[in-house]
């Protein structure tokens, strides 16, 4: 039996519109082009590399209740995989899936529909799907809502980390418990986990800031279930393998585009998996998406505006989202002049293209400060640790930390003696 070919991608975020401007010709965000077009680099590969199954991990969207546009956009690239008989599973992540238990997340339209091709998953499932290649089993896990677990009762009086715990139980008696996801797995089928959350181990990236409500770390020893042959995750935005040396491999696609600037030196794509009962081979995706560059230059010369330009004409802005930080002291900081720094953005020399966004430019401005010990007499009168407590207090250096180097000082003069 060939091995299934999986795309596995995850975080698309549509509705994430900072660094972007409206296009006059749809009136739609450059920044959702940004990211509809990394999903329709994704669903190229698939097509175009005979793909058997494609799984998403979560978080179409940027919010619950996304307007009716962002769903269309996402919609659209969904039919495409259905109408090319591509099996697609889709697994709610947060950011799809409302407070409420019995509201419909933002998924659910695909099921309502019977959409062909596409399989939904709200809650905890195991889908049997035929591929081209052959069988295939699906276990998904989305993203958990505490009042689908539990009772109110239950976490009454009770503290976020005891609710965390029940929480973690219950999850674990979901996948593996009686009843539970391994107990659905035929013996002879590869089996995929898709999962939405966090998993002991992962490094997050910058999503903290888009994230919503608290996050449950579930163990990684859950998902390291020989039983399963890949897991694929979804909510943290860094690609990311947690433990690749052990089987099955765990892996996080990662988001599909930049959002801010800490995401500025991370790779953004999506995974491709060969899977087989027993086995599994896969490798990431890198896709060209929108850079973000930082532009950090020291503007102390002479003419400080002619550094910071002469900065950026050595860095690579082309259709970048570029911030400028501008180290600088207080008296050069008065000489820059501003409007020549942008438009050395906008308006770069032939062959060059412009900045695609100006984020910011940022003045950090070191300020000298003089410190304040007393007059030159009392100063002569203190003995050493005397001396260096008052320094100290000088920095606004708190008490305890004060006490400390204290202690390590007398020592140090201790030893000198």
């Amino acid at each position: 039996m060939c091995p299934i070919k999986v795309i596995h991608f995850a975080d698309v975020h549509l509705g994430v519109e900072n660094y972007g401007r409206l296009e006059p010709h749809t009136g739609l965000s450059s920044r959702l082009t940004d990211f509809l077009s990394a999903v329709d680099r994704i669903i190229e590969v698939a097509l175009d590399k005979e793909a058997d199954l494609v799984v998403f991990a979560g978080d179409a969207y940027k919010t619950r209740d996304p307007s009716p546009t962002y769903q269309r956009e996402f919609a659209r690239r969904i039919r495409r995989l259905s109408q090319a008989g591509l099996p697609t599973v889709l697994v709610a992540g947060n950011h799809d899936t409302p407070n409420a238990v019995g509201r419909a997340h933002t998924m659910e339209i695909f099921d309502t529909l019977d959409v062909e091709n596409v399989y939904v998953a709200r809650r905890p499932s195991v889908f049997d799907i035929e591929t081209r290649h052959g069988p295939v089993q699906v276990g998904a896990l989305p993203w958990v809502v505490r009042s689908a677990l539990l009772s109110r009762d239950e976490y009454k009086n009770k503290s976020l980390e005891e609710v965390m715990a029940l929480l973690q139980e219950r999850v674990e008696q979901l996948v593996e418990g009686e009843g539970g996801l391994t107990g659905h797995l035929a013996p002879e089928v590869p089996h995929i986990l898709v999962a939405h959350g966090t998993v002991q181990g992962a490094v997050y990236g910058s999503e903290r800031a888009v994230m919503l409500g608290h996050d449950m770390v579930l163990p990684l020893g859950l998902f390291k279930n020989a039983q399963w042959d890949y897991v694929a995750l979804g909510h943290i935005h860094r690609h990311q393998a947690l433990e690749p040396d052990r089987f099955p491999p765990v892996v996080y696609s990662g988001s599909v585009e930049r959002i801010d600037f800490g995401e500025e030196r991370e790779g953004k794509g999506f995974v491709v998996a060969e899977v087989e009962r027993g086995g599994c081979s896969w490798a990431f995706h890198e896709l060209e998406v929108r850079r973000f560059l930082t532009v950090s230059v020291a503007a102390d010369g002479e003419d400080p505006t002619a550094q910071i330009i002469h900065a950026i004409e050595r860095a690579p802005i082309d259709d970048a989202v570029v911030r400028v930080i501008i180290r600088t002291v207080p008296e050069k900081d008065v000489l820059i002049r501003e409007s020549e720094i942008r438009r050395a953005l906008t308006n770069p020399p032939a062959g060059r293209r412009p900045a695609f966004y100006i984020a910011a430019i940022i003045h950090n401005v070191v300020r000298p400060e003089r410190l304040r010990l007393g007059d030159q007499a009392d100063i002569a009168a203190l003995t050493p640790l005397e001396a260096l407590e008052r320094y100290l207090q000088t920095r606004e250096t708190p008490p305890e930390r004060i006490a400390l180097l204290k202690s390590h000082a007398e020592m140090l003069l201790a030893s000198q003696q």
